[in-house]
């Protein structure tokens, strides 16, 4: 995703246009992991009319993933902990900067 969100591998791209990036990984390698950030959502997928090929790219900013990432990561940590979790959450609020409570607010409003 790196070369993606870089602006390395130009949008709309195909599986080769990531691997010429990457010469030392074999091109199945770097099919494979191209079609899991696809099925993840980082990446959308379109056929080539025509063809066999399926061009990518990318499906936000690195921002929107770190956002639904870490959205993601505290409900599971919800789930699987409970109150434990909120509890931990607490104190570690407990523990910000006056900057870093600003920036909690603009980011929670989001």
């Amino acid at each position: 995703m790196r070369e993606v969100w870089s602006g390395n591998v130009k949008p709309p791209f195909v599986v080769w246009d990531v691997q010429a990036r990457m010469p030392e990984l074999a091109y199945t390698t770097v099919m494979t992991t191209v079609v899991r950030l696809a099925e993840k959502g980082l990446l959308d997928a379109e056929r080539v009319p025509g063809q066999r090929a399926v061009s990518y790219e990318a499906a936000g900013l690195p921002e929107d993933f770190l956002v639904r990432t870490s959205r993601e990561r505290v409900d599971e940590l919800v789930r699987l902990y409970g109150d434990a979790a909120f509890a931990a959450f607490a104190a570690r609020l407990d523990r910000l900067t006056d900057d870093q409570r600003k920036r909690l607010k603009l980011l929670s409003e989001q």
